[in-house]
């Protein structure tokens, strides 16, 4: 244990300012040099500008997306060519995150040899980034935080076992390519994506999407019973998933369902109840046992924690050994939606422990998912790019498959209101999948 650490362990870190202070420390300690600094985006960003200013040194700041207006640069800062910076990060894992700031400052002419960590996770993040040039110096891993905390008594030896465990049953490796696994899901065919995958769903849906070829989710958001089973009857030979939203079907019964999943079952495709779960553990299992155990997938915001996936596990065991899965909701299509960055990345971490039930993501961006057991479900899709009067913005099939990197698609009005639904579909259908062998493809080429 080094020196700084010894230090920190008999006076406590109470805030960003001592932080910084204490990673200056041990910077100068491990005699790393440099000419600038740089947050990754976003927790870091306090930590590098308190410690820039208090070496006197300057800061670049790495935007994870590009401004549409202005200099439209991705680092942003005063410097020069060839200048030598230290990245600094607050926790690692997989390494991903400062492999993505290493890459844009380099492409910005940069130099980048070293990053500052305050919490090294012991999960493949030093060793995957070694690789790619880059040597991570962690203020303390998580092992030595499970050490103290067990030495002060707040901790019993069989919570650091666990934890011990836990980090080396979930490491997240390079593949052969220099690549994090999870970040080449978009190179993976669907076949080597089931083997990766944990929820049996998953697997199941995977192997759909091959069989059907067919990535396409249709939204039958219709208000009768009658039009939701005809049109599953219509096109469900051209989906992989029909999504419901039951509460809008002024005369959906038992009756209804049982239809609905005789009609699944013959046409090969799994019913989705889009209910958008989002209260505490005990309500949302009530909830779904009541209401949705005919669905073999539903979706679910992280906002109430992992009590709501908790609740929702139990329900899933009370009722049978059905296959049963989750989609859980981490961006919105909607214009102006309140979900943020940190939002996304907390409720992506949160699933960790539910790879079991969690299918993937309803999702706008292919960043989120570092998983390629993982789907990525993204909606607002139709034929023509636009948007409703009700804030709804739409993509096309191509830009949703090969830029934003969706798994499937979910394509509602689009279809519901065409003048021939079926034809359609089989369009959307034909579209989709020729998008996702080009992304396929295309990745290919781009490895060799």
């Amino acid at each position: 244990m080094h020196t700084t650490v010894k230090k920190l362990i008999r006076k406590p870190i109470h805030s960003v300012d001592q932080l910084s202070e204490i990673l200056i420390e041990f910077s100068s300690e491990r005699n790393i040099t440099c000419d600038g600094l740089c947050g990754v985006p976003y927790t870091a960003l306090p930590i590098a500008t308190l410690m820039s200013v208090k070496l006197n040194q300057p800061m670049v700041m790495r935007r994870k997306e590009a401004k549409s207006y202005g200099t439209k640069k991705l680092v942003e800062g005063h410097f020069n060519t060839e200048e030598k910076i230290l990245i600094v990060e607050d926790v690692v894992t997989s390494g991903s995150s400062i492999l993505e700031t290493y890459n844009d400052l380099i492409q910005s002419g940069l130099v980048v040899t070293d990053a500052v960590v305050v919490v090294d996770r012991q999960q493949g993040g030093t060793a995957n980034l070694q690789k790619n040039g880059i040597k991570i110096h962690p203020l303390i891993t998580l092992s030595q935080v499970m050490d103290i905390l067990h030495a002060a008594g707040k901790v019993d030896l069989d919570i650091v076992k666990a934890v011990n465990y836990y980090i080396s049953i979930n490491q997240v490796p390079f593949n052969s390519t220099g690549k994090l696994i999870g970040e080449d899901r978009l190179l993976m065919p669907f076949n080597e994506r089931a083997a990766a995958a944990k929820c049996s769903l998953s697997k199941t849906l995977f192997d759909l999407m091959l069989k059907k070829k067919s990535n396409l989710c249709l939204a039958a958001d219709v208000n009768s019973s009658e039009h939701l089973l005809k049109l599953a009857e219509m096109i469900g030979d051209n989906i992989v998933i029909l999504k419901t939203h039951i509460d809008v079907i002024c005369d959906f019964t038992h009756k209804t369902a049982v239809e609905l999943k005789k009609i699944s079952q013959e046409k090969k495709f799994l019913i989705m109840e889009d209910r958008k779960f989002g209260d505490i553990g005990n309500t949302v299992r009530l909830q779904y046992v009541t209401h949705c155990s005919w669905a073999d997938l539903i979706t679910v915001h992280a906002l109430p924690g992992s009590g709501v996936l908790d609740g929702l596990k139990q329900a899933f065991s009370e009722l049978n050994s059905e296959q049963r899965g989750i989609f859980v909701v981490a961006e919105l299509s909607s214009k102006n939606n309140l979900i943020t960055p940190n939002y996304t990345k907390e409720a992506v971490t949160m699933i960790d422990p539910y790879r079991d039930i969690v299918a993937g993501f309803v999702c706008q961006s292919s960043s989120v998912i570092t998983s390629p057991g993982l789907i990525q479900l993204t909606p607002g899709v139709k034929l023509l790019a636009g948007s409703d009067d009700l804030g709804q913005q739409y993509v096309t099939p191509e830009i949703a498959v090969c830029e934003k990197g969706a798994d499937i698609v979910v394509v509602g009005r689009g279809i519901t209101e065409a003048s021939v639904p079926k034809e359609t579909a089989e369009k959307i259908q034909q579209i989709l999948w020729n998008s996702y062998e080009k992304r396929i493809k295309s990745s290919i080429t781009k490895q060799h």
